[in-house]
């Protein structure tokens, strides 16, 4: 059945490739709920997952002429619904602060006399961890955001990146690896 409906939604880009307007619309609705779910999940916030949703959209009408192998759509499409999100995450946390300083305000003792040393430090290894987690690989970056950021079961993950859960699982515990040696270094 899965193999069935890549197979239709491969024609619809095909079609839409063809300016078919008709087509890129059965695209949008086969794929809209999806697309909101995941984004809803990775922003926690009803609003920005319209936004990111129309911004998905908009980046597959621009750009479904460049996309050469139609059976890979639905992993395009989780591509660019995973790097829109993540920006409006970063644009957010560039604007209002990184999701780690705001964690950390919450457990931090804000008295004048707190330990500065050990603030440093706390904020030193977010920094640290931040950096490493951008250099990860995509899926493993994805996962990990997801997972620990986003507090998402691996079912739900799955889900979202169109993927096993034991592909969730491996890309999972490959990220954490890397993590925990970049953090060593």
């Amino acid at each position: 059945m899965k193999e069935q409906n890549h197979l239709y939604i491969s024609q619809l880009v095909i079609r839409a490739q063809e300016n078919d307007s008709d087509a890129f619309a059965e695209l949008y609705s086969i794929t809209y709920n999806k697309v909101y779910n995941y984004a809803c999940h990775y922003l926690h916030d009803t609003y920005l997952a319209q936004d990111a949703v129309q911004e998905v959209y908009i980046s597959v009408l621009k750009n479904i002429g460049k996309l050469k192998d139609p059976l890979l759509f639905i992993a395009w499409l989780n591509q660019i619904s995973f790097h829109i999100c993540y920006d409006i995450v970063k644009l957010r946390n560039e604007k209002y602060g990184t999701i780690e300083d705001s964690i950390l305000e919450l457990f931090s003792d804000t008295h004048v006399y707190s330990n500065p040393e050990s603030h440093a430090i706390t904020k030193d290894v977010s920094k640290r961890l931040t950096a490493a987690i951008e250099q990860l690989p995509s899926l493993e970056k994805e996962v990990i955001i997801l997972k620990y950021y986003n507090n998402m079961k691996l079912d739900d993950i799955a889900s979202a990146t169109d993927v096993s859960k034991s592909t969730v699982k491996r890309h999972l515990l490959a990220a954490e690896n890397l993590l925990h040696t970049m953090m060593k270094e």
